[in-house]
């Protein structure tokens, strides 16, 4: 079976100048970006839907985008695949003093258990600590500097609003963020008959951003959430072409109303108790 230092020397030949893969060699840092962002969300989409025989095919296709990234840096002297492990070792150590106590890595103290609680505040204590050490001026450090830009839009609404709720800048509960809910719906209404196609765009932004909070008030994880709402739309939409090829009608020549029907029918059909 293949180690991995198999891959590390596979991706070694792939770079290889004289004789490696010309479509490896043509990519940079950023040309890796999308194929990095689809390779994890594969891995995410294996895992919802429970393909575990094909999970880890999709994990080896993440680990690559790790090691490719990697080989680049090494061409530039820049660092190589032993300083990212290095680095995330000693990053996950610093973060779990309950566990390791004295940073050693196999060393089996005898602890207390700590609540999940206290174990959450020490970690988000030394995320703090960490980030006010990479700043040369830790007095104008934001607490959202270290929010990726790259992530999901919702993922990082929900990021930002939880980054910001640690210093109390957050709803008490639910309730009030619905109140806010009902608030932008109708700014979006009111842009809408002004016609404004700016001031809509903006305003929709405005309501996706507060049903995040929503979700994250409610413990729903929006991106998630979509994610799942994404399947249901697609699985019940398929149905509906399904029940059209099946009586020889074509989608192009339904009204709305007999494709909402259709839909009620998926609907339906979805609820109905299994015979097997």
């Amino acid at each position: 079976m293949y180690q991995l230092n198999d891959l590390l020397h596979l991706m070694a030949r792939l770079r290889d100048p004289k004789h490696g893969c010309p479509w490896d060699l043509q990519q940079d840092y950023a040309s890796i970006v999308p194929h990095t962002l689809e390779e994890a969300y594969e891995v995410a989409d294996a895992i919802e839907s429970g393909d575990f025989d094909h999970l880890p095919g999709e994990l080896g296709d993440l680990l690559f985008q790790v090691v490719y990234y990697s080989q680049l840096a090494k061409e530039e002297g820049r660092f190589e695949f032993d300083a990212v492990v290095d680095g995330i070792t000693r990053k996950l150590l610093r973060r779990h003093p309950h566990v390791f106590p004295d940073g050693d890595l196999y060393g089996s103290p005898e602890l207390p258990r700590l609540d999940e609680a206290a174990i959450k505040q020490r970690w988000e204590e030394i995320k703090a600590e960490e980030r006010a050490e990479r700043s040369a001026t830790p007095t104008q450090l934001s607490l959202l500097d270290d929010v990726p830009s790259a992530l999901p839009a919702l993922s990082r609404a929900a990021k930002l609003q939880k980054r910001t709720a640690q210093v109390g800048f957050d709803w008490p509960d639910a309730l009030p963020v619905v109140d806010k809910v009902r608030e932008e719906l109708d700014e979006v209404l009111e842009a809408m008959s002004e016609n404004d196609p700016e001031a809509i765009a903006e305003e929709v932004g405005d309501l996706l951003f507060v049903a995040v909070n929503l979700a994250r008030h409610l413990k729903v994880d929006p991106e998630n959430a979509l994610r799942v709402a994404n399947r249901k739309f697609e699985r019940r939409f398929r149905f509906i072409e399904q029940a059209l090829r099946e009586s020889g009608r074509p989608i192009e020549n339904c009204d709305l109303e007999t494709l909402d029907a259709l839909w009620g029918e998926a609907k339906k059909a979805e609820r109905a108790p299994s015979c097997g």
